[in-house]
This record gives structure tokens, sequence and C-alpha cells, in this order.
């Protein structure tokens, strides 16, 4: 079954621009060619360019859950950490309601 997970991050203000969009779509190319990766978008908050939420879809929550666990190895590092003014939050969605 699909997920969809937002991850909220908080940009530093003296970041956002150039510098906070090149370390996001430098992780984001890796996120997606993750396996079970199904697609990501990118959004930035109208009021206030410092808040972005990227929602991801997945195959399966264990191809997430493999994707966290390499996101934590030294192969996995990116340069996002480097623009975040605090710890990312993630929210995952995986039951839905049948409209």
């Amino acid at each position: 079954m699909s997920i969809t997970v937002f991850l909220e991050v908080q940009l530093r203000p003296d970041t956002v621009g150039a510098q906070a969009e090149d370390a996001i779509r430098e992780t984001l190319v890796a996120t997606a060619a993750f396996d079970g990766n199904e697609g990501l978008q990118v959004l930035v908050d109208d009021a206030d360019p410092t808040r972005v939420i990227v929602v991801e879809t997945w195959t399966t929550a264990a191809h997430h859950d493999a994707y966290v666990a390499w996101r934590q190895t030294p192969e996995g590092a990116s340069a996002l950490g480097g623009v975040l003014a605090g710890p990312p939050v993630t929210r995952t969605f995986g039951r839905t309601i049948d409209l």
C-alpha cells in the first residue's frame, strides 16, 4: 500500500533563495532515485518562505523506512541540514478515506 509522507522544514532565514533551493534540489535528486519513491513535490508557504513542505509518495512504509535509515549513514548525508533552522517534522499517511 502506498504511503504519503509530509516532511516539514524550517529554513534558516539567511539561506532562503538559491542556497536553500540548491540544497533541496541536491537532496531530492537522491530521494527521487531511491528504491520505492514514487514522487516528490516541494511546497513553499506563501506567507513564510522559510517554511517548506516536501510531499513524498512511497510504494510501501518499508521503502520509506529504508530510505530514512540510509539518510542516517555517511553515504546518505545531504546538504539540507546546513540550511535548516531546526529538526524537520515528519508526518506519515497510509490510510485514506474513500469518497
